[in-house]
């Protein structure tokens, strides 16, 4: 569970960092500045929205620091102290083994194909990568 008030000095840490206000750090993440104010008073907790549009305009922020202080701010590359809190996944958990030989043979399948074929809007795509780093895209 965050720790609001942790969660919030944090977060400040990381708008003090860019030399942002806090309306400014709202409009840069495009949210609006009460939801900034709501959060860093601990009146609100953060949305699992909030907390990816901060992650997706601020890359020097790392998802395990903001969320409950573990790691570094800024990111470091190749940070040793993040990977070793996540643990290994037995050989017997390859849950993409069967996604990536299918894969293999569509590769190239565009958003917009696989859209036309589900009749389905894709909002968004995350890739988690086995390091722990993620990266997500946004269908524009």
């Amino acid at each position: 569970m965050i720790n609001n008030t942790e969660f919030a000095k944090r977060l400040q840490k990381v708008i003090d960092y860019y030399g942002e206000s806090a309306s400014s750090f709202a409009e840069k993440i495009g949210v609006q500045r009460s939801s900034i104010s709501h959060i860093l008073s601990g009146r609100n907790k953060p949305s699992l929205e909030f907390v990816l549009k901060v992650l997706s305009s601020f890359p020097e922020v790392e998802l395990y620091w903001l969320l409950n202080g573990k790691g570094n701010f800024p990111a470091e590359k190749n940070s040793t102290e993040i990977k070793s809190e996540i643990p290994p996944r037995p050989e017997s958990q390859n849950l993409f083994s069967e996604v990536e030989e299918k894969t293999t043979e569509t590769n190239s399948t565009s958003i917009s194909q696989i859209q036309q074929h589900s009749k389905k809007e894709i909002e968004r795509i995350v890739i988690f990568y086995k390091d722990g780093s993620f990266q997500n895209f946004e269908n524009s």
